[in-house]
């Protein structure tokens, strides 16, 4: 039951945002008692912090799961985005920055396991674009993926980029190109317009 409890409350926070959703609203749309959920939970604070626990976990394995199919290093970048957004039911209610703002010691945890693993993604990843000659030999590994890691969390402040002017989506897949075609060399800025050219059709 705790594994259901937390399942569908990390959907209902991610869609509808973490201050709307009350305990009684997701006793509601499971169909149980309040009772239930505190015995697993003991308030929802708890119940938030598991839920991004939970979330964190699983978007880690997807990641590390991509990352082990050594895939063309700019094509493994597009499917971590797809999969992140799938995962976070495309952002649709500005989650990180709710959580930020209402759960700032949750957010902080958080924020710094998303760097920790976004570090030693977009590190290994950069690295084997160099060796394959599809990113620029000059870079700067440390010094990018941190800027990478910056834009990722800044573009998600619905204050900096209102969400009715900047779909999420668009703006992921508008910051990615950015992000590569800062890093690419000749033959990597060939694949990524290969990606984008196919992603329109």
């Amino acid at each position: 039951m705790k594994e259901k409890i937390l399942d569908k409350a990390t959907d209902m926070f991610l869609t509808y945002g973490f201050k709307s959703i009350t305990m009684d609203d997701l006793a509601n749309e499971m169909g149980i008692s309040k009772k239930t959920i505190y015995t697993h939970f003991e308030n929802k604070t708890k119940l938030v912090e598991n839920c991004m626990d939970h979330l964190s976990q699983n978007i880690s394995a997807g990641i590390t799961r991509i990352c082990t199919l050594n895939k063309n290093p700019i094509e493994e970048l597009y499917e971590i985005k797809k999969f992140v957004m799938v995962n976070l039911k495309d952002e649709k209610s500005s989650p990180q920055y709710q959580l930020q703002k209402y759960y700032p010691k949750i957010y902080k945890t958080i924020n710094q396991r998303q760097f920790e693993l976004m570090q030693e993604c977009v590190k290994d990843n950069m690295q084997r674009g160099i060796n394959q000659g599809y990113y620029r030999d000059n870079l700067n590994i440390s010094f990018v993926s941190r800027i990478y890691f910056s834009g990722v969390t800044s573009i998600k402040d619905p204050q900096l980029f209102p969400i009715e002017k900047f779909p999420i989506k668009t703006l992921m897949d508008d910051y990615l190109e950015y992000h590569i075609r800062g890093i690419v060399t000749p033959s990597g800025r060939k694949v990524l317009n290969e990606i984008i050219n196919s992603n329109h059709e």
